[in-house]
């Protein structure tokens, strides 16, 4: 249980250069407070100029991943200059998240919804509990889910994203599964070792080909398909020159592991 000066977000650190950053306030479904989004922010602009860092998980603590934006913090200032810089604040996030330069990972242990959804949604991987659900539910309150439905729309079809966002209705983790919301189920006590597996498989690739991988990704996903290809090939050149696919290509064809 948190009290008024437990931190809002936990930071881990290991020696093998993965981040762990904890939601950390589970008594309010860790939803995204003002506070806690910038927490977030700040944690993840330190991040982004670290050498070492090789995976970042997002996780929570309670029984909830996180249920969206805080409500009674939104109602309590009713204006459009306040809502308006609450979700450009929010978007600011969500992209740090997707310009990282590693793999991030959301460990989804409880309900995500609305703007948790969108954070499960916005991590370029996802490994959730068998009892995890998912929804973008804002439309029960009169309030479409549209910032949600930009990363949403972005993970599984059109018709199962707008279906979600025009019902409001939750996904279960197998449903997320089958929708590709998400990318493995595990039963509660088998999350974290799921999550291991993983973040190993992650981290015996070199780190200069998933950064260079992960930028071109989501570049060539908004443009057109000629210009993606250009974008691509110039990628695939210059990892190509990279030391370590230039090792990696040698040991296949001399049929030993690579020396990374």
């Amino acid at each position: 249980m948190t009290t008024p000066e437990s931190p809002l977000l936990l930071r881990t650190d290991d020696a093998r250069g993965v981040t762990t950053l904890t939601l950390n306030r589970p008594t309010a479904f860790n939803s995204l407070s003002e506070a806690l989004l910038t927490n977030l922010q700040n944690e993840l602009d330190a991040l982004a100029q670290s050498p070492t860092l090789r995976v970042l998980v997002i996780a929570a603590a309670g029984k909830a991943f996180c249920a969206g934006h805080d409500l009674r913090e939104m109602r309590a200032e009713p204006s459009m200059a306040y809502y308006q810089k609450l979700f450009a604040q929010c978007g600011r996030m969500m992209m740090s998240l997707q310009k990282l330069q590693v793999p991030v990972i959301a460990k989804v242990q409880g309900i995500a919804t609305a703007a948790g959804c969108q954070l499960v949604a916005q991590c370029d991987l996802a490994v959730a509990s068998s009892e995890a659900r998912f929804a973008v539910s804002g439309v029960n309150l009169g309030l479409f889910c549209s910032t949600p439905s930009v990363a949403l729309s972005r993970n599984v079809s059109r018709k199962a994203a707008f279906e979600m966002l025009a019902t409001g209705d939750f996904l279960s983790a197998q449903e997320a599964l089958a929708q590709g919301l998400i990318n493995k189920i595990a039963a509660p006590d088998q999350l974290d070792a799921t999550l291991e597996t993983m973040v190993e498989r992650i981290l015996a690739k070199p780190q200069v080909a998933l950064a260079m991988g992960k930028e071109l990704f989501y570049r060539q996903l908004e443009t057109g398909i000629e210009n993606a290809y250009e974008v691509a090939t110039q990628t695939m050149a210059c990892n190509m020159m990279d030391a370590s696919a230039l090792e990696g290509v040698q040991a296949f064809i001399d049929k030993r592991k690579p020396n990374w």
